[in-house]
């Protein structure tokens, strides 16, 4: 079971804190207000439905918090949910690892909270989750996704061939990477400093062109 409280994290007018039931409404709104903006993003199960229900999703979201599985996370800006975060596929022992997956409003965007929440959920990993290894995956095409990637130096790892189903298929996506070591004083303040290696996320041409 998972014991770790994490406490509430901000950075100017950016909030990143644990979901709670209570959510779902305004979550469920966003999400249904903002299907164009999100919908090609958006993991789907093959041959499975459409539809989802954000009060169920909450409830599996935190059952993985308790199980130590999962750490979901809402995205606030200026005290607005603004999105979610999530730390998921968490793995303990010798591989303390996870990945982290997101997806903010479209009348949010370009505001600099994901960029923020991402570095935010990264230092709480391996500071005070012990974990040792952030992964992020995003699709060639997600140009939003990956300016996060590129703001906060994540290093490229690789291209994954029709990796995760999204909108309806397998898709290709673009891996990256950080571990503790790479970061000693922390994502977001090396990003803040202005101390990000700008080609760490560039992928190879060879990868681009795939």
């Amino acid at each position: 079971m998972s014991t770790d409280i994490l406490p509430v994290m901000r950075y100017g007018p950016v909030t990143l804190r644990l979901v709670k039931p209570r959510d779902a409404r305004v979550l469920q709104r966003e999400l249904l207000e903002n299907r164009s903006w999100l919908q090609p993003w958006e993991a789907t199960i093959p041959g499975g439905s459409a539809g989802f229900d954000m009060r169920a999703a909450i409830r599996r979201l935190l059952q993985q918090h308790r199980d130590g599985a999962g750490y979901p996370f809402v995205m606030e800006y200026d005290g607005e949910v603004a999105g979610q975060l999530n730390i998921w596929g968490v793995a303990r022992g010798s591989l303390a690892s996870a990945t982290i997956g997101y997806w903010v409003s479209e009348r949010f965007a370009g505001k600099g909270i994901t960029p923020a929440a991402v570095a935010m959920a990264t230092d709480a990993a391996f500071d005070q989750l012990g974990l040792h290894r952030m992964e992020i995956c995003i699709r060639p095409e997600n140009h939003a996704s990956l300016r996060v990637v590129q703001k906060l130096g994540f290093r490229y790892e690789g291209l994954r061939r029709r990796y995760i189903h999204i909108d309806g298929d397998w898709r290709d996506h673009h891996a990256f990477a950080l571990t503790q070591e790479e970061v000693p004083r922390g994502v977001l303040s090396r990003w803040v400093n202005g101390d990000v290696p700008l080609a760490a996320a560039l992928p190879p041409h060879a990868d681009e062109q795939s």
